[in-house]
């Protein structure tokens, strides 16, 4: 093989490559997150938070309101506030709160309402033994102004002011204390309080460790109530997302009862909501991505578990309720697709063996195409290691006949496209009986049409599996010659990044094809009958 072809490559780089870690995203690979603070309102406020996490929120502040109003489409909106409060008034505020009188309930739902002005947030954790005094009755023995206190530290929570969030330091182990509280709504908005502080604070992080959220979130993981467990979620992927959790934080999440529970989750009771298993998708995923012990993950049997779980989603797909759907695919297909381009996990591909699992991932892009088309892209992504090594799904692709589909993805966008082509390499890869059958499904043709286009990693990716079919299949060049494909290359030998590879193609493939077709032409002429 020519020098100048070995040393290009493939475009596309490697073929088995880890998915780098990134923040929870709805969007092609590359895409910052959007701003911070999405907020759903109320309790029944998961349709606004899903909204929120496809909007690129993904890193967020999440607000519960109890008293929302409802939207005229029967979403529940977010409260109207009353003005913000004057330093006077919070004073005042405060001095009637702690007489004891019987309205303190209404009195701190007066101040919860002017906490959700970011004035009145700094003002409040301005004034000396304000925080005491909410703290105190945060941890008061009467349910009713405990929760209306515990609203109030929500809302300061929420606030976009790092300040506002450390100086809710002081709230942390009683937080922690009442995740065994006495009611599901109360043990719920002690875990979005603690979320939001995690998102915010650096100081409230280091805090947490010492004071047990590990194993303060390992006992309250086994609880039976849905609204727990998605808080619990939103906790832990906040923790996980944290510059330092991969040396602070994944090691005591891997070494607690977590992990079990977390692939426990994701896969049991999907018809009921899928926001547990959201959340906990995406807490494996941020994991997965760190390395920091996946043969651990994949020793607690998560490679099968996600395969089922895959498939399982699959088989919802003729239903009309698959709102959101995407949002649990999309982890699922990362952890394995990451799982994969592991050095150290041979083992992780020995488990999966079930060529459903190729159909799921074609319904999946069939499906998401218009509407979710970074889907197809994470679909593509795992396809791609799946076939980078393993010959088994490759015959997959062309026994199972998928090729058709993936061909299609060519017209498709940029990376589609690109790794579309990548996926096709790797089949061609596997010698002649591959790429004869690549052959007679009509490839050359839709190589033709990427040749066409002038975006040079497209094109060169074309070459790259030009040169396989060729290498195993020379047939494939006479074919690629009758239908122009010189031409088609010639447009690109000016081309810096092309011009090697395109040199080398001709030289090696095309000009002996060309000349063979010549030598058979003339000697056909040769034996004709003179008249």
């Amino acid at each position: 093989m020519p020098a100048a072809w070995r040393n290009c490559g493939p475009a596309g780089g490697s073929r088995s490559q880890v998915r780098a870690r990134q923040n929870r995203r709805a969007q092609a690979w590359g895409t910052g997150l959007g701003p911070a603070g999405a907020t759903g309102g109320g309790r029944g406020g998961s349709g606004a938070l899903r909204k929120a996490r496809r909007q690129q929120q993904l890193v967020s502040k999440r607000l519960l309101r109890e008293d929302s109003l409802v939207n005229g489409d029967g979403q529940a909106g977010v409260e109207i506030a009353s003005e913000p409060l004057s330093e006077q008034e919070i004073l005042q505020l405060l001095r009637d709160v702690q007489r004891g009188t019987e309205e303190r309930k209404k009195l701190l739902s007066h101040l919860r309402k002017g906490l959700q002005h970011k004035e009145t947030q700094q003002k409040f954790v301005r004034l000396e033994g304000s925080m005491q005094v909410l703290i105190g009755l945060f941890t008061s023995s009467l349910a009713n102004v405990q929760m209306e206190a515990a609203r109030c530290l929500h809302e300061l929570s929420h606030s976009s002011d790092p300040a506002v969030a450390e100086a809710c330091l002081p709230s942390t182990s009683y937080l922690l204390t009442y995740l065994s509280g006495h009611s599901v709504e109360f043990t719920e908005l002690c875990l979005y309080t603690l979320g939001n502080l995690a998102v915010e604070s650096d100081a409230v992080r280091k805090q947490l460790l010492p004071q047990g959220i590990i194993p303060a979130l390992a006992s309250c993981i086994q609880s039976p109530h849905v609204a727990v467990l998605e808080g619990l979620g939103y906790v832990l992927s906040q923790l996980l997302q944290a510059r330092e959790a991969p040396t602070k934080i994944m090691p005591l999440v891997l070494d607690s009862v977590l992990p079990q529970h977390m692939l426990r989750l994701i896969s049991s009771n999907l018809e009921l909501g899928m926001g547990v298993a959201v959340e906990f998708a995406w807490c494996l995923h941020y994991i997965v991505c760190s390395h920091v012990n996946n043969m651990l993950l994949i020793s607690q049997g998560i490679v099968s578990t996600l395969v089922l779980l895959l498939l399982e989603l699959a088989s919802m797909m003729s239903k009309a309720a698959t709102e959101g759907l995407e949002l649990l695919i999309c982890p699922v297909l990362r952890c394995l697709s990451n799982l994969l381009a592991e050095d150290e996990t041979e083992g992780c591909k020995v488990q999966i063996q079930d060529e459903r699992l190729l159909v799921a991932l074609f319904l999946f892009m069939q499906y998401f195409l218009q509407q979710h088309p970074f889907l197809v892209q994470e679909c593509l992504w795992l396809l791609n290691n799946l076939t980078a090594d393993e010959p088994i799904f490759c015959s997959a692709v062309l026994t199972l006949d998928l090729l058709p589909a993936l061909l299609q993805l060519l017209s498709c966008s940029r990376m589609v496209t690109l790794l579309a082509l990548t996926v096709l390499c790797n089949i061609a890869e596997k010698g002649p009986a591959y790429c004869h059958q690549l052959h007679q499904k009509a490839v050359l043709p839709s190589l033709l049409s990427t040749l066409a286009l002038s975006d040079a990693q497209v094109v060169g990716q074309s070459l790259e599996l030009l040169h396989l079919l060729f290498l195993h299949l020379p047939e494939a060049a006479d074919d690629f010659l009758s239908q122009a494909g010189l031409q088609a290359l010639e447009q690109h030998q000016d081309n810096p990044q092309l011009q090697e590879r395109v040199r080398a193609l001709s030289e090696t493939y095309l000009q002996p094809a060309a000349a063979s077709l010549i030598s058979c032409a003339g000697a056909s002429a040769a034996v004709l009958p003179s008249s």
